[in-house]
């Protein structure tokens, strides 16, 4: 599925190319403004998939057990093979990288904002 997608989505942004190119061989202002567009318009879709896929991913990946299930079946697995759980687990910190997916969210915020402003600016 993401293979199909990213296909597409350089397919697309080959094309756009295309079309920059032939634009500047013109020198035409109208033509170059509706290829440039249509790159921001594609290269949106694109953020918004990219948005979707890491959310997906993210989802499947996430465990939603709680701690007293993960604890026990930890300590049956150590009693069914004769070992010792010492409390040094409880003091770990936590993984930072479930925290990654926000701090992206919030660039992917920024960008988007940073277009709006780009596009205002070219009206």
């Amino acid at each position: 599925q993401t293979a199909i997608t990213m296909r597409k989505v350089s397919n697309s942004m080959a094309q756009v190319v295309r079309g920059m190119g032939r634009a500047m061989e013109t020198m035409n202002l109208e033509q170059i403004s509706m290829v440039m567009d249509k790159f921001e318009s594609q290269f949106e879709d694109l953020d918004v998939q990219t948005g979707y896929m890491e959310g997906a991913m993210a989802g499947t990946t996430t465990l939603n057990t709680p701690q007293d299930e993960v604890d026990s079946l930890m300590h049956q697995v150590a009693d069914e093979h004769g070992l010792e759980l010492n409390d040094a687990l409880n003091e770990l910190e936590p993984s930072k990288v479930l925290n990654e997916p926000k701090q992206k969210e919030k660039e992917r915020d920024e960008d988007r904002l940073l277009t709006e402003r780009l596009k205002a600016l070219r009206q």
